[in-house]
């Protein structure tokens, strides 16, 4: 991670897989269109899979939290639609630590503030606890709030944790590998063609969804073990065109040539031969 820490980091955070409602009447949604949430918690560590829990698309992403095992000293990264102080607290109870995204108007009293370095982005660091008529009791206790410049967008993030031992830049780093369940999102849907079902019913969808995340990881530890330099993206290519040949993994990926994988596009035919 870039990041010399102790404890088991995890990002959570769910995507939206869009489905035909008149083909799939079990995935509600919205009043014409269906879908189901991926919810997954990412070790980023490794950035594999720990927990992946499969609902209906109206199922609201903080309600999986109560379901989740929480894993006391490890830190939970979260964007703000996790912002749900009553579940923040029960997280803090359990002796886990969270950071997320918070809003700019929360209600809240500053009672410390500490010394940054304003040339890496830092703007405050803040001991703070909760005002508002509903958070206070919410969240007793007190809450650290971390503000950051963001200069590649210039625009200014506010991150809440229970995390004291941190430091302040260290809270904004992390939060920016969040961003590795995004990329587990869109590898998972533009290379292992998960918008394409091959049955209707809430079985065959889960099933299919089970079969990518499986192949997912069956390829990083492929990766990791033989210690393969190549992108995951090329591995599985490697592995669907040699896939009943008889030689060695390590050979497979330490003796290729680029040049001899297929196209993409293989489902285009040729009208010349060339």
């Amino acid at each position: 991670m870039g990041l010399e820490l102790t404890q088991t980091v995890y990002a959570f955070d769910a995507t939206t897989i869009d489905l035909c409602l008149s083909l799939f009447p079990w995935a509600t949604f919205r009043q014409h269109k269906g879908a189901v949430k991926l919810h997954t918690l990412l070790d980023l560590r490794g950035s594999i899979p720990s927990v992946v829990e499969i609902t209906h698309g109206r199922v609201a992403d903080v309600t999986v939290l109560d379901a989740l095992a929480v894993e006391a000293g490890a830190i939970y990264v979260m964007d703000r639609g996790y912002l749900d102080f009553t579940r923040l607290y029960a997280l803090a109870q359990a002796g886990a630590f969270f950071i997320l995204r918070g809003r700019e108007r929360l209600q809240h009293a500053r009672l410390y503030s500490h010394p940054v370095d304003r040339t890496t982005g830092l703007r405050s660091d803040q001991t703070i606890r909760l005002t508002g008529p509903l958070t206070r009791f919410a969240y007793p206790v007190y809450l650290r709030r971390v503000r950051f410049f963001d200069a590649e967008h210039a625009r200014t993030l506010t991150f809440l944790s229970n995390h004291t031992g941190l430091p302040a830049l260290s809270v904004a780093q992390l939060y920016k590998l969040r961003w590795q369940v995004e990329l587990f999102f869109k590898w998972i849907k533009q290379h292992l063609r998960i918008k394409a079902f091959y049955g209707t019913s809430e079985n065959a969808v889960k099933t299919q969804v089970w079969t990518a995340i499986s192949v997912y990881v069956l390829v990083a530890i492929v990766k990791k073990r033989l210690n393969v330099m190549l992108p995951l993206y090329t591995i599985l290519q490697i592995l669907s065109v040699t896939l009943f040949e008889k030689t060695s993994l390590r050979q497979l990926l330490t003796e290729f040539n680029s040049e001899t994988l297929p196209s993409p596009n293989t489902n285009q035919l040729l009208l010349f031969d060339l």
